[in-house]
């Protein structure tokens, strides 16, 4: 064969480096690895069998488990099957471990067994980006996004759907009847298999049906009336539009540089209520005083934007317009003008709604306004269908005006929402790959999504300063 790029001949002896050493760039992020995880006090941080027994066959260091992992979940590799492969045929992986090759149940125990400990190597790092002055802006955006679970749709039950399988059983059955009462009428030796048939058919739904029943009594009594068989953690939650089977990942991402300063994996679809928790883990991680943060409409709730509020924390949530008045032509709450001094709203004909009464609902002091003038008002079809317009005011709606003043001087901070937070997600989502998590139970989907964040937080920080001069703060 001519005119080609020609390989080596496979039986020609070759003279390899003397040493693993060789193989290893000294910008290889492998080292950044190396180096990190032997700063780290392992046996503070909670990992089990760092000090070793006395009698027993010797055990693996969680120093080389750990390093194993962060590797590959680094280079997506999540499996512990392919991460023992790995392990066995990898150059780096080999100067790494030291030639060690654990087998994968030795490795898949491990994440098994160290979930706290996992989360605080995860903190760890993130402690190391605020002494490297990363987190300089005090701006974080909060973001949740909805990620798959190992459990089928089919083996996932809410309300809805055990009424709707139950209704599909029964239906079959009813036809599987009257098949019967007209094979029965029939005489043939067609007729008597097809009843055969549909005897084994009308048994298998029965016994779908008792199972369906006993599935229903497990959903009744669970808080949130749904079960799950395979993963029982994982819950059924919208997501754009489609129903998916998984956890909800809130996340607070640096508005700087895009790192991750907290994470948090729970089983709610909504984000109402993770605002204030979201942000108080954040500022903690990152060490200040003043934190503003930046999340979208779905996270408004007056009482998580006060608890931020009483924290210190600014925050910036759009308001949800869920009224459809405006579709109607109608006046909004904004078109009605709150007078501090004498505690009224002027509506738009310049009438005075007074306080007329405070009610208590949901936890919140809510306070009622109207006027007398309503029923003569040249306006009333535009503002109202009903005998007067009542205007209701939060006792703490002064917070809530504060913030959406602050929107309306800033309109590009919910451009920058975007821009900061979806870039992680994107990206950790495609490295998992369209199954997403591969372990079960809370627990231990957090500590897979701490290994992901650890692994995309590292990667951030190896482009933003580079190999060595990491490996030399982290040495610092």
């Amino acid at each position: 064969m001519k005119r080609f790029i020609e390989g080596e001949d496979r039986n020609q002896s070759t003279l390899f480096p003397e040493c693993l050493e060789d193989y290893i760039a000294e910008d290889n992020p492998v080292r950044v690895i190396d180096v990190f995880v032997d700063e780290l006090d392992l046996g503070q941080l909670g990992f089990g069998r760092v000090e070793p027994k006395i009698t027993g066959r010797p055990a693996y260091h969680p120093s080389m488990l750990l390093k194993l992992y962060i590797y590959a979940y680094l280079n997506r590799v999540q499996s512990s099957r392919r991460i023992e492969r790995e392990a066995q045929r990898n150059v780096e992986l080999m100067w790494l471990t030291e030639r060690l090759t654990p087998d994968h149940k030795t490795i898949s125990d491990f994440r098994k067994d160290n979930n706290k400990a996992v989360r605080g190597v995860c903190r760890e790092f993130v402690v190391l980006c605020r002494r490297l002055n990363l987190f300089a802006q005090a701006l974080v955006v909060i973001d949740g996004s909805k990620f798959k679970a190992v459990n089928n749709r089919d083996k996932n039950f809410t309300r809805a759907k055990m009424k709707r399988r139950l209704a599909q059983v029964e239906a079959s059955l009813d036809s599987y009847f009257e098949q019967l009462e007209q094979a029965d009428r029939e005489e043939s030796a067609i007729a008597d298999a097809k009843t055969v048939n549909l005897k084994d058919k009308i048994a298998t739904l029965k016994q779908e049906m008792a199972r369906l029943s006993a599935l229903d009594v497990q959903m009744q009594g669970a808080p949130d009336k749904q079960v799950s068989l395979t993963d029982p953690d994982a819950r059924s939650m919208k997501s754009r539009g489609n129903g998916i089977v998984g956890y909800n990942v809130q996340t607070a991402v640096d508005a700087e540089h895009h790192l991750i300063v907290a994470h948090e994996v729970t089983n709610k679809g909504s984000d109402r209520s993770q605002l204030s928790p979201m942000a108080i883990q954040a500022r903690e991680a990152m060490d200040t005083e003043d934190l503003t943060v930046i999340a979208d409409a779905g996270y408004f709730k007056n009482k998580e934007i006060l608890s931020c509020h009483e924290a210190g924390i600014i925050a910036n949530v759009p308001k949800p317009d869920t009224s459809g008045k405006k579709a109607k032509g109608m006046f909004r709450k904004q078109d009605f003008r709150y007078v501090p001094d004498k505690d009224e709203y002027r509506c738009p004909a310049n009438e005075s709604l007074i306080w007329r009464m405070t009610s208590e609902e949901n936890g919140l002091t809510l306070h009622r306004y109207w006027s007398t003038h309503c029923e003569t008002c040249s306006l009333k079809t535009q503002c109202t269908t009903g005998k007067e317009r009542r205007v209701t005011r939060w006792e703490h709606e002064v917070i809530l005006e504060a913030m959406q003043d602050r929107l309306d001087c800033d309109p590009e901070i919910m451009r920058v929402r975007r821009q900061t937070v979806e870039h992680p997600y994107g990206t950790l989502k495609g490295w998992m790959g369209s199954t997403h998590f591969l372990t079960r139970t809370l627990s231990r989907v957090s500590t897979e999504m701490s290994l992901q964040v650890l692994a995309y937080n590292l990667k951030r920080v190896m482009n933003i300063l580079g190999v060595k001069p990491l490996i030399q703060a982290i040495q610092a």
